[in-house]
């Protein structure tokens, strides 16, 4: 009877021991990845465990300090790749405590430092993530001064979903909807580029993730004339395929007036000279209000034509899922003064599918659809001293149930204008006839 008492407090004193040593070391380090955008940088520490940690910065030399508590760490440190220009190093360092791990991100220069911690969601277990700004401290270059008269490039912002940590959607071979967008974004922009009278600007240009609002800024700053997001869906089963073009859904873009109307810091930002203006008056909110209604009924009309477009060039290169431009509440494509569609390019979830994205003739095609529906608008539309606008009239052929007044007010001229235009007598117009559009 002693010996198995004494058996028994051997037991309890090596599972305490135990308990003890794994509470200590509970949480591993299973790797660190560096994902690096220009002015920005994020570093996912992958765990094994939901992190208890604790942070801090030093200076001379800049450093920021990472406390991971009950954890340990089986990573070389020495064999991270690091293609950042922020970051030069992540080390470990002695810690406060026995079965804290000290990590320590040695620093090019300040930077703003966000952490969280994020749950294991597929492809990844449990993580803290750092992200790490340099707020956009890189130098801009000086506006070159144009003569006023100068035309102008009409600007297409690309948009290739996803980045870095946040691969998007997994395809039944492992491939992520990441890599397949940013190849076609790429291609887009070349096409673009390769237009006279045209221009794109990427939200991102490699692996790495954008903020959902950067990327409408990233448009703005850029004076965009349209910011195009690209993506692949997926659904649970293999089934669904097709190619779909989204737009912003009136819900959300009512919602969004209300929060553009609380900044009232953005005003100027979204409505130019007029946003200087509406301050100075007792009736700002209504002004502004009404300002940004007539933007965002003019982005939203204009996002729906250029959609119609794209989505009809793109049945002629692949299925189509949906037939009709469908409105969703996308946070991308929230901005009320720039117009925004969402390209679907097919289901990444799909077999067949998934292969055709991955095959360079088919993101080829897709690229060129995307290209011509967005070229047929804006030949059509041209914005005011644009380069497109300089070039010789076009050509409208009238269609059902079109009139003057309609044909007129889509391209913005007066009706009198283009019945001297085209030398008519009359409203009277027949469908098929080829009318010459002049330029506003």
């Amino acid at each position: 009877m002693i010996i198995n008492s004494n058996i028994f407090r051997l037991f309890l004193l090596l599972v305490s021991f135990g308990a003890s040593f794994f509470a200590q070391s509970a949480n591993k380090l299973d790797s660190v990845r560096i994902w690096a955008a220009p002015e920005s940088t994020r570093i996912v520490f992958d765990l094994s465990q939901s992190p208890d940690y604790s942070y801090f910065t030093l200076t001379n030399p800049y450093r920021l300090v990472v406390d991971l508590k009950k954890s340990s760490n089986k990573v070389d440190l020495n064999k991270i790749k690091n293609n950042s220009k922020l970051v030069k190093k992540v080390r470990k360092s002695t810690p406060p405590e026995k079965g804290t791990l000290r990590l320590v991100i040695d620093l090019v220069k300040p930077v703003k430092a966000n952490l969280f911690a994020l749950p294991a969601t597929a492809p990844y277990g449990n993580r803290l993530v750092v992200d790490l700004d340099s707020g956009g401290s890189t130098a801009k270059k000086p506006p070159v001064s144009k003569p006023k008269n100068q035309l102008r490039d009409v600007v297409i912002a690309i948009d290739a979903g996803h980045g870095g940590e946040d691969p998007g959607s997994i395809g039944p071979t492992g491939i992520y909807e990441k890599k397949l967008v940013l190849e076609i974004s790429k291609k887009v922009a070349q096409k673009i580029n390769a237009t006279p009278g045209m221009r794109a600007v990427m939200t991102r240009t490699g692996d790495y993730f954008v903020n959902l609002n950067k990327r409408s800024e990233i448009a703005r700053n850029s004076k965009a004339d349209l910011l195009i997001s690209i993506h692949a869906d997926a659904f649970t089963s293999p089934q669904p395929q097709g190619a779909s073009v989204w737009v912003l859904s009136m819900r959300r873009a009512n919602s969004e007036i209300g929060r553009w109307l609380e900044q009232k810091e953005k005003h100027s930002e979204l409505l130019g000279g007029a946003g200087e203006i509406i301050q100075n008056t007792d009736n700002e909110q209504y002004l502004a209000m009404t300002l940004l209604d007539m933007s965002m009924d003019r982005s939203m009309a204009i996002s729906h034509n250029i959609a119609g477009d794209v989505l009809s060039n793109l049945g002629r290169v692949t299925k189509l899922h949906k037939h009709k431009p469908e409105s969703a509440s996308f946070a991308v494509l929230k901005s009320p003064d720039i117009p925004s569609i969402l390209v679907e390019t097919g289901f990444i979830s799909n077999p067949r599918e998934e292969r055709l994205l991955s095959q360079r003739d088919h993101q080829n095609n897709v690229a060129k659809a995307i290209h011509k529906g967005v070229m047929k608008y804006f030949e059509a539309n041209p914005p005011v001293n644009s380069m497109l606008a300089s070039k010789s009239s076009v050509e409208h052929k009238v269609c059902s149930g079109e009139s003057l007044s309609v044909i007129a007010h889509r391209y913005q001229i007066s009706i009198n204008s283009l019945k001297k235009a085209n030398n008519l007598k009359s409203n009277s117009i027949r469908i098929g006839q080829r009318l010459i559009i002049p330029r506003a």
